[in-house]
């Protein structure tokens, strides 16, 4: 780790909290290759980097550390709107991890809370920033869409692994990976989208789902959507659309597109780089941005869903 920046230098002093395999992974590297930011202390009780100040909780950052400006959410989605709410107070910028909060309500409370305070908030969906995304976005722009085929499957396994949380109560289950899909749908899509029925499977014993199907429809489109946490073999993160005017792949989670059967193309993994270079931006302009549409999508499908319990699962 570098040498964190001084206050009053114009670089960002930022604190993480939940030093998680997310945050490792994709929060780290995009904040260190990012020199308008200063990684300065992390917040976990569990947890730590090697070179950067240590605290068990946001509470103790804030107090242990004078300059910080901003703040990056990383915790599961049950702890963060106390935590959120403690760094707005502190006049923190905030970043927060997908999905924004375990339910609407709370996501909304945030955001109301740091417009009040006038704080920069960013409520990030990563998948939005993947690769491909965009073209496609242009792509749909100038066709009528007429259908949508969801195909989000992954191995809970591989990549949660031990993650308990995830498929407790307020855990999010399938969805934590399948709000991906619908963040990407509701950004490439002129119409909004509304949930029309949705069945979801919960193991025994556990508070979230393990597979998820839903329909749902934005004007006259029609949209299937079907979420897997125990796909083995090949993963799956594809959206296939179909139009007036031809047809579109988005794999591999949007970083890589196929148009009218053509040969698919890929683009390096850009996701959280953008998103830090959106953040400082944001941070400089003292602005927010926010969009809870995929939210709102899981917690209509939650409320309306057909649950059927299935065997018990176990890491």
């Amino acid at each position: 780790m570098t040498d964190p920046a001084q206050p009053g230098d114009g670089v960002i002093r930022l604190g993480i909290v939940g030093i998680g395999k997310i945050a490792r992974d994709q929060h780290v590297p995009a904040i260190l290759a990012d020199p308008r930011f200063a990684l300065v202390a992390t917040a976990d009780p569990h947890g730590s980097l090697e070179g950067v100040a240590a605290f068990p909780d946001l509470a103790a950052m804030i107090a242990g550390m004078s300059g910080l400006d901003a703040v990056a959410i990383c915790t599961p989605p049950a702890y963060r709107p106390a935590i959120a709410m403690a760094a707005i107070d502190a006049g923190l910028a905030v970043l927060l991890e997908k999905p924004t909060a375990a339910t609407l309500a709370e996501a909304e409370a945030i955001v109301a809370h740091a417009a009040a305070a006038d704080v920069p908030l960013m409520a990030t969906w990563h998948s939005r920033e993947a690769a491909a995304v965009a073209e496609a976005r242009a792509w749909i722009a100038e066709r009528d869409v007429v259908a949508v085929q969801i195909a989000w499957k992954e191995d809970i396994r591989r990549w949660h692994p031990g993650q308990e949380w995830i498929l407790a109560e307020n855990g999010f289950g399938v969805f934590d990976p399948g709000i991906n899909a619908l963040s990407i749908l509701t950004f490439i899509l002129p119409q909004p989208v509304r949930i029309e029925t949705a069945r979801i499977a919960i193991p025994e014993g556990r508070g979230a789902a393990i597979a998820a199907t839903l329909a749902m429809a934005a004007g006259d489109t029609r949209i299937t959507a079907d979420f897997d946490f125990l796909q083995t073999g090949p993963q799956s993160w594809d959206i296939r659309i179909d139009t007036d005017r031809g047809s579109l792949l988005l794999s591999d989670g949007g970083a890589t597109i196929a148009i009218d059967g053509k040969a698919p193309r890929t683009a390096a993994n850009i996701e959280y780089p953008a998103i830090y270079a959106r953040f400082a931006d944001l941070v400089a302009a003292g602005e927010s941005e926010v969009d809870l549409s995929p939210l709102r999508l899981v917690a209509d499908a939650l409320r309306i869903a057909d649950r059927t319990t299935v065997a018990p699962f176990a890491f």
